[in-house]
């Protein structure tokens, strides 16, 4: 688990906790600025769930659909820290755009190897994959720039990683119908 610290201007001072299990990610919003809810990853099933408390509800969406999937890019788990490049070409499916790696580095005190980046779009960005965890820990770019803090590793209970006990599957469809 860390704190997802946001480094923007727009933005300093948000933060998110995320929560890593082997095969899904459970991302927390904290902040004034942001409505609390969660989103879990599911690299299994490639379902994406997000968890809305307010309305005890949820919406599932498949992985790089639905609100906010383009900003979950700089969460890349890498298989193979020392050569991420081919990771990240297969994550993005792009048919464009670039990887290097850059060199060794250091991020927030941890061993990382960091990485330049340009999309398909030629935007450009810096990512430093820390090296034990095989995540990214820093990232620096035209799209945001941010760090993770407070990292703690060790199992995270199963529960997290779960639609909570009671809460309604929230359907775009029935409500729609319901307008006319």
């Amino acid at each position: 688990s860390a704190d997802v610290v946001t480094t923007d201007k727009s933005e300093a001072g948000q933060s998110t906790k995320i929560y890593v299990s082997k095969n899904k990610i459970r991302f927390e919003t904290q902040g004034q600025k942001r409505q609390a809810g969660a989103v879990i990853l599911n690299s299994d099933t490639q379902m994406t769930d997000i968890i809305m408390p307010e309305q005890h509800m949820y919406m599932e969406n498949r992985i790089g659909q639905g609100p906010g999937q383009h900003r979950l890019f700089r969460y890349l788990e890498a298989v193979d820290v020392e050569n991420a490049c081919p990771d990240w070409q297969k994550m993005t499916e792009h048919t464009g755009g670039s990887c290097q790696r850059v060199g060794d580095d250091t991020a927030n005190g941890r061993a990382a190897v960091k990485y330049a980046i340009t999309s398909a779009e030629g935007k450009s960005s810096t990512v430093w994959i820390d090296k034990s965890l095989k995540f990214p820990i820093k990232w620096q770019g035209q799209d945001g720039s941010g760090e993770m803090q407070n990292i703690h590793e060790g199992p995270q209970p199963a529960a997290l990683f779960e639609i909570p006990a009671g809460y309604q599957k929230f359907d775009m469809g029935n409500m729609m119908r319901g307008r006319h």
